[in-house]
């Protein structure tokens, strides 16, 4: 006697519709161990020598072997217009691209000391990216700032304090 509908209701061609609680855990306990061991340990490589990164988010492959990591150096496209101004121009960008480059080179050792730190069956292979949502932001605050947009935004003139609501 053959069923007609699968168990619990759920089609099995159904694609997912995110991350699993179970893959979100395991990113953000791989997020932690990672700053812990980016800020105490000196990396040989020269890229790394001095410079903090950000990491933002670790995004784990569903069967918790792959952790996408994504960063962002330390102050790289975060620190106002200027900054945004050499990241448009390619110079802040391409020292961030040199410590994404950096990290990829050094991702087994990281993933050694990762295996010390952490309590899973099995360690991740990481695999760096960096992080372009904080320059993204920074272009939307720019947009929000546009004279042009206040005035759609306030219509009748005057800025209101966002204070003014509560």
């Amino acid at each position: 006697m053959s069923r007609a509908s699968p168990r619990h209701g759920k089609s099995r061609h159904q694609a997912p519709s995110g991350p699993t609680q179970r893959q979100l855990r395991a990113g953000e306990l791989i997020r932690h161990a990672l700053v812990d061991i980016l800020r105490e340990e000196q990396l040989a490589d020269p890229a790394l020598a001095d410079v903090s990164v950000t990491v933002s988010e670790v995004r784990m492959s569903p069967d918790l072997k792959h952790a996408i990591c994504f960063v962002e150096p330390l102050g790289a496209g975060v620190t106002g217009a200027d900054s945004q101004a050499k990241v448009g121009a390619g110079v802040t960008g391409a020292a961030t691209q040199d410590v994404v480059k950096a990290l990829n080179k050094v991702a087994k050792f990281l993933r050694g000391r990762l295996g010390r730190n952490i309590e899973m069956k099995f360690t991740p292979d990481l695999k760096f990216f960096h992080d372009d949502s904080f320059a993204n932001a920074a272009r939307i605050d720019r947009l929000f700032d546009n004279p042009v947009v206040q005035k759609d935004l306030h219509p009748d003139g005057a800025p209101q304090d966002d204070d003014a609501e509560g």
